[in-house]
């Protein structure tokens, strides 16, 4: 019984230290809120779980309709076009410049629709989640037209980008011509701000990268390991000037790629390249 005792007063001391120290590490201002930094993994992994499961126990009840009728896709598809595509993206489509900045950033829904159940998402999109910038649309839209997104989203990890803008009543946009390489394109950049830099421009939300918190969807291929392919995208020679090619024009080197035009800047390109070319293989 003594050590039983000893015992639970160790932990209770513990978890009171503990306690102390996160008041005093919030109260000190220690930890970063800055959106041009991701919440370390810890942080990330604990609000990570605390949504997927507060996001279960809410949706469990929910009577999901169904959701196979061409004509409550075709207007979910319209309503994600003007609702949802601005900051979630869609394939081949970048999310507005806004959006782009927004800590956590956006989720990729085509890695939503694979992961979540419809129950789920339906809750998601009607009452939002706090401190994310997702609003509540219970708000905006009749539940009928929630569900009709819910019902497109169940399709849209099949489709193709040229499929999505046909769906959606628009034609392919033309590529753009490639640039030749500069001198300045073949020399790598600051990996440190490329860490910083690809948060910014929601990489995370698409692709597992190492040692980056919350990157771990499987929308597009892992970037681990990626300095020793040896090609980029599966036509390019992996080189510092065509991986920055590829990822400020990804759409005129593989035609219908899913990976959108970010806008990056020059400066960020070859920052973000530096940073991938320092990631570790897979495991």
């Amino acid at each position: 019984m003594k050590t039983w005792k000893v015992a639970g007063l160790t932990i209770l001391a513990c978890a009171a230290g503990g306690a102390a120290l996160g008041a005093l590490a919030v109260y000190r201002g220690w930890y970063d809120v800055s959106a041009t930094g991701s919440h370390t993994a810890p942080v990330h992994d604990l609000l990570d779980v605390a949504q997927t499961r507060s996001v279960q126990r809410r949706a469990a009840r929910i009577e999901v309709p169904s959701l196979d009728d061409a004509n409550r896709i075709r207007n979910g598809q319209e309503l994600y076009r003007t609702h949802c595509a601005q900051c979630h993206g869609a394939p081949g489509i970048a999310p507005e410049p806004y959006a782009l900045g927004l800590n956590p950033a956006p989720a990729a829904l085509v890695a939503t629709a694979r992961d979540r159940p419809a129950a789920d998402i339906f809750w998601i999109i009607r009452q939002g989640i706090k401190m994310t910038g997702m609003p509540a649309w219970r708000y905006r839209l009749k539940d009928e037209e929630i569900w009709d997104v819910v019902a497109f989203m169940r399709i849209l990890p099949a489709l193709s980008p040229d499929s999505y803008r046909q769906e959606a009543g628009g034609a392919a946009a033309p590529l753009p011509d490639a640039a030749a390489p500069t001198e300045e394109d073949r020399r790598l950049g600051d990996a440190a701000a490329g860490r910083d830099a690809l948060q910014q421009y929601l990489c995370a939300t698409c692709h597992v990268i190492p040692g980056v918190a919350g990157a771990k969807h499987h929308v597009g291929p892992t970037l681990a390991g990626i300095a020793e392919r040896p090609y980029i995208a599966g036509t390019l020679p992996n080189t510092p000037a065509n991986l920055q090619r590829w990822l400020r024009e990804p759409g005129s080197i593989k035609p219908g790629s899913a990976m959108p035009d970010l806008g990056l800047s020059g400066q960020d390109a070859r920052d973000i390249a530096a940073f991938l070319y320092t990631l570790p293989p897979a495991d």
